[in-house]
């Protein structure tokens, strides 16, 4: 295994637990790849552990339920039912499920919610009942951007900024206009659509590195962790691969899987000629900010009309996590500017912040958080099997049947997995169907 990520890590648990011996290098210290934690710069020994961004997940990721299970950390997430949307100057509305069956158990609090005017919510309706119409057999859907298509609709404006773009936008990590409708359908198909409950968001309770504890892989067994040790290259020699070069020396093994980012393979194993010219990078910025009191008991929140999207409540208030998604106007701000941002645009929705003292703040901008999941670009990516019989790739930029979520990274993990045990002769099913 190359890559000790989610896509990396969910092969190696499968695999490990099918009984195959895996061995795993990691260019890092530590595992999770961009789902991780660490301790802040400069704190000194008492440092505060951090997660690089905030990560959630929804009931409906049962793969990725699936790998924590694996690991026995299952236990380790804790599930909300309620979206709190905040508008500017505090006015909130709740979306929770209610007593009517899927696909109508939004509609007791959908009908209350204030940052919606009654002609938005008809809009939304109507849009939704598209959505379970052509789910399955509109053929453009992964070639029009998820904004024509709710130009189609005809969607407010409102209904546009304040629903669709907040939803969309994080979940995704891309602006409407540059986002594959496929991908959107995806996320209100099974998350808003398909389950009463498959909408509940899912928040790790710990670091996320915690989740990858070295205990939780004895519990796996077969699974060798090499940390800071990037693989340099992956020798090709008479059409399959014969080994990997770690600092000069050439491990060998019967099967290989690369689960890096799609920008690192080219150098990696030029040989596989891989079409990746289309694919770019989509960035998220998450803002770190500890104040001298409690600013609000929310667990979180999306904040509505503003830069900052979501916010989430880390230790009793007073320590807070602002998340962007598709933050490209902030990586070139310098970082004063971004706090200063942040701080400015939660004064609006959090009164308490303008009485506060900010006592430390850290900026984390992953530049290169996610492909960028662009009409046209879904049928470039790549399956698990390459033109090497025992090479094999996972990444939540290849074909998982997902978009970059970390349900896509394990999704892919698991194909990667299947075809190895394909290749070895011994076929197994690691992936989990979706819920609808």
């Amino acid at each position: 295994m190359i890559g000790g990520g989610l896509a990396g890590l969910a092969t190696a648990a499968a695999l490990g637990q099918a009984g195959f011996q895996v061995d795993l290098y990691e260019a890092r210290g530590f595992l999770g790849g961009r789902a991780t934690s660490y301790p802040l710069a400069g704190a000194g020994d008492g440092a505060e552990i951090i997660d690089n961004c905030q990560h959630v997940l929804l009931r409906c990721c049962v793969n990725l339920m699936d790998f924590y299970r694996r690991l026995s950390v299952a236990d380790r997430i804790k599930f909300y039912k309620q979206f709190y949307f905040i508008e500017p100057g505090g006015r909130t509305s709740v979306l929770a499920a209610g007593r009517l069956p899927a696909p109508l158990h939004f509609t007791e609090s959908f009908l209350r919610m204030h940052c919606l005017e009654f002609c938005d919510k008809v809009a939304i309706a109507r849009a939704l009942l598209a959505i379970r119409r052509e789910h399955g057999r509109r053929a453009d859907l992964s070639r029009i951007s998820m904004l024509d298509w709710l130009r189609e609709k005809r969607q407010t404006e409102t209904a546009i900024r304040r629903f669709w773009s907040q939803v969309l936008v994080s979940a995704i990590n891309e602006e409407l206009d540059r986002m594959a409708a496929i991908h959107g359908f995806q996320v209100f198909w099974l998350g808003f659509l398909a389950r009463s409950n498959s909408y509940e968001m899912g928040v790790p309770a710990v670091p996320l590195a915690d989740l990858y504890a070295p205990e939780a892989w004895k519990r796996i067994g077969n699974v060798r962790l090499h940390l800071r040790a990037p693989v340099e290259r992956v020798v090709a020699a008479d059409g399959a691969i014969r080994a990997v070069m770690v600092e000069g020396v050439e491990s060998a093994a019967d099967y290989y899987v690369s689960a890096l980012p799609f920008e690192r393979v080219p150098a990696l194993i030029p040989e596989l000629e891989l079409p990746l010219d289309r694919f770019e990078h989509s960035p998220i910025t998450g803002i770190h900010l500890w104040f001298d009191r409690s600013i609000t008991q929310l667990a979180h929140a999306t904040l509505l009309d503003r830069t900052v999207q979501w916010m989430f409540n880390k230790s009793g208030g007073r320590y807070l996590e602002v998340v962007i998604s598709a933050s490209r106007s902030l990586v070139e701000m310098n970082r004063a500017d971004v706090i200063a941002l942040a701080v400015r645009e939660l004064a609006e929705f959090f009164p308490r912040v303008k009485e506060a003292k900010l006592e430390k703040a850290h900026v984390v901008k992953e530049v290169r958080a996610t492909f960028s999941p662009r009409p046209g670009v879904d049928e470039l990516r790549p399956q698990s099997e390459t033109k090497f019989p025992n090479f094999f790739l996972a990444g939540d930029w290849t074909r998982s049947g997902w978009p970059a979520t970390m349900e896509g990274a394990v999704r892919s993990g698991y194909l990667a997995a299947e075809a190895v045990t394909r290749a070895a002769g011994t076929a197994q099913k690691f992936l989990l169907p979706d819920i609808a």
